[in-house]
């Protein structure tokens, strides 16, 4: 990976020793010399020379880990290949074959969409292209970005004057701090500061409604984001002016009312209820997004309770409508624990965006476990290989995906198609952020509690990958190679620039009992699972950490007491034979339908107290796609038999037979493969009497 790092480096010291960084709030807007500044840092690379984390400042509570500068980490391997691919993708061309982010688009001054979704589309193409280091996709992004620092209101707004809707400012106000994360641009802390004020003098006349009054917690982020590097105490007033008028996340989840499958009925949706508070709450995307309210809100309340709601959250959650895949069912609302039911792809992106933050300030391993579930199953499960069409809804067992009603709570017959944008735009633009900020989250530091003394490096989840940051002052450099989570082993090399002694955390998955730990071939004591092993000890350059994790398959009980068979943070599917048919041309894409071509009602033969008697499992290299049917790594074949009375009506699996299930069909040996790999599957299934 290209690192231009003695002339980018030379850049930002040419600007600080200008004044550049430290005045650039006393400039007016329009300033050459801050354009000018912008525009130099924009065409080059990102400083070379590890920056410091930036701690919680007082009176906000500390998190348990901080996140590294972006740009901090970087992805190899198979992951640098999936944000590639990506790249090559809808991501990389969707401003050329979809007008709602094409030239006209509100969010370049034109006269199109002016909403959310020029947006959204940076909220991921930002951290995609500067972690790829991509001239092409940066100018792309750059042009957004200059029209909307370029033309702030004087008042302080931002974006289009056709709209004054808070809430799509909160999702470019993330895009901004991303943008001065890997750029150091010296406009943004000065726009951010100025529409901050507007928005407090405004919201007393002007409170948060609909989506922003229940998406709150997105722009405490950023509020939270400015005041660890400017101090100005007006934000935290702010912050607690947008806690008042949000809506109540964590009340709502201590004593959690939707505990069946939301009908579109109950809602009145077809009486123009949509945006009201019962709608609104039941949402899938808002409750993802409201997954990490409780902590984000702990910073500044203090509040124990606060800071653990998110695991009060997302145990309810998966208690009434829980899936195999790691997600809930809402497909548009909460819509109960039957695999059949969907969920959308901006709550999987979302509830992602969600753990990365809460994990950094709760710390509980827990939290990494249900990320790494999200990022290798139900991220590229609901993508085509080539990442050019994606569903607005995936199903665990999803047997067909054509034009059909069911068994949808609130969505359209398009809902599980691949394309463009089946049934609504809203993912099209915002799917974009998965990978990028997973990449960008693998590794966190540790000690914000206590001084720069007692830093130290976290491996929060795992990835192939780089890091390069500093750590008591001094730069270190680690290299982690793995083929996880298709295969158990992970390497660490830690190099100090200078002998340092440090804690290295390790996340000890739930699932991973009989982990190993080698320090430079010596072993460690055995970590115990759930949690974070500590490895304190003085680092020199080329010290080795091997991690081995045990992947024995396991059994996990669902819906109607149905089994799935997980092997560490993958789910395994039975990959049903696909027949894909085009719907229609869509630019540069198309849409899709995809029908089953083999049989896909079958009961597994499996004892859920030692699964590993019965499932053998085949492993390959790592190559090409991973998390694709053609190329997967890791395979699990066992016995079944089919379940006849078991059968789809207008193309959805019907609900699964109680089990334990009887068949007197012949037994058979199928073949699991991991759940993204399988565009048709059956991930739940019926067990059969032993």
């Amino acid at each position: 990976m290209k690192h231009t790092s003695k002339t980018d480096s030379s850049r930002r010291r040419f600007l600080n020793r200008a004044g550049l960084l430290g005045l650039a709030s006393a400039l007016p807007m329009g300033s050459g010399l801050l354009a000018r500044g912008a525009e130099v840092l924009a065409s080059g690379d990102m400083a070379s020379e590890p920056q410091a984390a930036v701690k919680n400042r007082a009176p906000l509570a500390p998190r348990s880990f901080s996140f590294l500068p972006l740009g901090s980490v970087r992805p190899t391997g198979w992951l640098r290949e999936q944000l590639r691919i990506q790249a090559n993708g809808l991501s990389g061309h969707l401003d050329e074959t979809w007008a709602d982010v094409g030239p006209d688009s509100g969010w370049l001054g034109g006269k199109g969409e002016s909403w959310e979704r020029g947006p959204y589309f940076l909220d991921g193409l930002v951290p995609l292209a500067w972690l790829l280091d991509d001239a092409r996709l940066k100018a792309k992004a750059q042009r957004y970005i200059d029209w909307t620092l370029d033309h702030q209101a004087a008042n302080g707004m931002i974006g289009p004057a056709s709209n004054d809707d808070w809430w799509p400012r909160f999702v470019m106000l993330k895009v901004l701090t991303q943008y001065q994360e890997f750029t150091g641009d010296p406009r943004v802390i000065p726009v951010m500061e100025r529409y901050f004020k507007h928005q407090l003098g405004e919201l007393p006349q002007r409170p948060l409604r609909d989506w922003s009054k229940f998406r709150w917690q997105d722009e405490l982020l950023s509020v939270l984001w400015l005041y660890n590097r400017t101090g100005s105490a007006y934000l935290l007033d702010l912050a607690r002016l947008l806690r008042m008028q949000g809506y109540d996340w964590v009340a709502e989840f201590a004593h959690f009312p939707y505990t069946q499958r939301v009908t579109a009925e109950y809602l009145k949706l077809d009486q123009g209820e949509g945006l009201k508070d019962l709608a609104l709450a039941t949402h899938g995307v808002n409750n993802g997004q409201a997954i990490k309210t409780g902590p984000v809100w702990s910073q500044v309340s203090g509040v124990a309770s606060d800071r653990s709601a998110v695991l009060q959250m997302i145990a309810e959650l998966n208690r009434y409508h829980g899936l195999p895949n790691g997600m809930f069912a809402c497909d548009e609302h909460l819509s109960g624990t039957d695999p059949s039911q969907g969920s959308e792809l901006c709550t999987v992106v979302e509830y992602m965006f969600s753990l990365e933050h809460s994990l950094a300030i709760v710390g509980d391993p827990s939290l990494g476990d249900r990320l790494e579930q999200l990022a290798f199953n139900a991220l590229p499960g609901t993508l085509t290989d080539d990442m050019w069409a994606h569903q607005y809804n995936q199903e665990p067992n999803q047997v067909e995906c054509s034009l059909h009603h069911k068994p949808w709570v609130s969505d359209g017959p398009e809902s599980n198609l691949f394309g463009l944008e089946p049934n609504f735009g809203c993912c099209t633009a915002n799917f974009h952020q998965g990978w990028p900020k997973f990449a960008s989250s693998l590794f966190m530091l540790s000690g914000e509690q206590g001084s720069a003394a007692s830093d130290g490096l976290v491996a929060a989840v795992y990835a192939p990958c780089e890091v390069h940051t500093r750590v008591r002052g001094v730069s270190v450099h680690v290299v982690e190679e793995t083929s996880y989570p298709f295969h158990g082993s992970v390497r660490l090399t830690v190099n100090p620039a200078a002998p340092l002694s440090f804690p290295l955390q390790l996340r000890i998955p739930a699932w991973a009992a009989g982990t190993t730990i080698q320090v430079n071939g010596q072993a460690a004591p055995a970590p115990q699972p759930g949690t974070f092993a500590r490895i304190e000890r003085p680092w020199k350059a080329g010290d080795r950490v091997e991690i081995r994790f045990a992947m024995t398959p396991r059994v996990s009980r669902w819906f109607n007491n149905s089994i799935a068979i997980e092997r560490g943070p993958l789910v395994f599917s039975h990959n049903v034979g696909e027949s894909w048919v085009k719907l229609r041309d869509r630019g540069m894409t198309a849409d899709w339908q995809v029908y089953p071509t083999t049989a896909w009602n079958y009961a597994l033969s499996v004892d859920a107290g030692a699964p590993e008697k019965s499932i053998e499992v085949t492993e390959t290299v790592v190559g090409e796609g991973p998390f694709t049917s053609r190329h997967a790594p890791v395979k699990l074949t066992v016995k079944a038999r089919k379940i006849n009375d078991w059968r789809a009506e207008d193309g959805v699996a019907n609900p699964l037979p109680q089990s334990p299930v009887a068949s007197d069909q012949p037994e058979e040996t199928i073949t699991l493969i991991p759940y993204a790999a399988a565009k048709l599957r059956i991930t739940a299934f019926p067990q059969l009497k032993l």
